[in-house]
């Protein structure tokens, strides 16, 4: 077995990714406050909003409310996703509230592209370095890289690793290319297609070709295999994960009613601390907003630790 990271960084994406993908209209009032008691939990990093076009994506409508609403603890970047230039433009209206960070992002798969940002492979390279320069013009660090469906796609099937490996190579050059050193790079499961056998063959190649790059996992959980996906990324060393309290959320474009969220925060944080692996995280406030998660949204979220609990009270 390979050595397992002392500590990992978690990036709490639960607001966003479950607030986009629920169907009924959740009160602005209460997305704040699941992302205030999360802010209590020892997370340093949260994903609260989208900004995107709310006719596509109605639970998003309120973002700007919910980013004005809250109420951001010293230590804590309260983060925001966009996907072009107009979504850039709207969070940069919060730059006060906001840790506006630049992404560099290609995805492996031109139909899946088509459906979420309506652009082709090639549209989508040319708009990287359209943007960076925005970024740029802005004062906005540029410090990730993005690959999106690196696993599978279930418009394009199986993806080549190769083709991950040359989209990394794009993504790079294009941070070379503008002047930019970025800290990392995500691989995203965006349709839930990675095994640990392909979370390792992926890491593992792009490790070869580069043995110091910083490499974080966005791994969705619609076949059940979030957390053993994220098990094999710890034993490959990966440092740096994406999550979603109760596994809120789903991907609306994936192509499957049952798209379900990232990996599910409190279940990856209790097999971190099992495995003597630091987080920074209380895991029993954690699940506190797990249950309050729940009672948001009004039906069962798939999250295991909230129901079944820790260990600790077991041990004598």
């Amino acid at each position: 077995m390979s050595d397992l990271p002392a500590s990992i960084h978690v990036n709490e994406e639960g607001p966003r990714e479950g607030f986009q993908f629920e169907k009924g209209l959740i009160p602005t009032a209460r997305k704040i406050g699941l992302i205030d008691v999360l802010s209590q939990t020892g997370l340093d990093h949260i994903q609260i909003v989208s900004f995107v076009n709310p006719n596509l994506v109605p639970g998003m409508a309120d973002a700007d409310e919910v980013v004005d609403g809250i109420a951001p603890r010293p230590g804590i970047e309260y983060t925001a996703l966009w996907l072009n230039e107009k979504g850039f433009e709207r969070a940069l209206k919060h730059d006060n509230r906001l840790a506006l960070t630049g992404t560099i992002q290609l995805c492996t798969s031109e139909k899946f592209l088509k459906r979420n940002q309506n652009r082709t492979l090639e549209q989508q390279l040319a708009g990287q370095h359209a943007i960076v320069e925005l970024y740029k013009a802005h004062g906005v660090p540029v410090e990730r890289g993005s690959v999106m469906a690196a696993f599978g796609c279930n418009f394009e099937g199986d993806i080549p690793i190769a083709r991950v490996v040359s989209l990394v190579s794009q993504i790079l050059d294009v941070a070379a290319a503008h002047g930019v050193t970025l800290r990392y790079v995500t691989l995203a499961d965006t349709m839930a297609w990675a095994t640990p056998l392909s979370i390792k063959r992926v890491v593992g190649s792009l490790r070869e070709r580069w043995p110091d790059l910083d490499i974080a996992l966005h791994l969705h959980d619609t076949r059940g295999m979030a957390i053993a996906n994220a098990y094999a990324g710890l034993e490959m060393g990966v440092t740096r994960f994406d999550s979603s309290v109760a596994g809120l959320g789903g991907c609306p474009f994936a192509g499957h009613s049952g798209a379900a969220g990232n990996v599910c925060t409190e279940d990856l944080v209790f097999l971190c601390h099992e495995m003597g692996i630091e987080t920074g995280i209380d895991l029993d406030a954690l699940i506190e907003c797990a249950r309050l998660a729940e009672d948001v949204v009004g039906h069962p979220l798939p999250g295991s630790v909230m129901k079944g609990g820790t260990l600790q009270k077991y041990r004598v």
